[in-house]
């Protein structure tokens, strides 16, 4: 088996066993590295991959927006849904504009979110404290 095969075998196993919080932790991750490796891009430039990666970033935001639970939590689910849109339609304008100056704004709202559920994760991640 070719061992690049066997790799993103192993990564897409590990990423569909994995918990619902780590996967939402690691679609913020690679929204993110896709965001970073696209201002380091010459946006005008046709043979650059920021398009390409900018459309990565957005359609990362884009799948978590449309897992939303809204009856789970529908005031949580509101408030990331107007987010989620805000940070695509700066995505959308970096696209349109071909312009790296939107990108520090989507980035932003995307660290912080992320920055929040790794927070839940550890949350969830330490056992319950409190009298037996």
């Amino acid at each position: 088996m070719d061992p690049r095969t066997a790799a993103c075998a192993y990564r897409e196993e590990a990423f569909e066993n994995a918990p619902p919080l780590k996967i939402v932790r690691l679609m913020y991750q690679g929204a993110l590295r896709f965001l970073e490796a696209a201002a380091q891009e010459d946006p005008s430039d046709p043979r650059s991959r920021f398009v390409h990666l900018v459309g990565r970033a957005d359609a990362v935001v884009t799948e978590l927006r449309l897992a939303l639970d809204a009856p789970q939590a529908p005031q949580v689910a509101s408030d990331l849904e107007r987010l989620y849109l805000f940070v695509e339609s700066v995505l959308q304008r970096a696209l349109v504009e071909r312009c790296a100056d939107q990108l520090p704004a989507a980035r932003a709202v995307l660290s912080k979110l992320l920055e929040a559920w790794t927070k839940v994760e550890l949350d969830a991640s330490q056992p319950a404290s409190g009298a037996a």
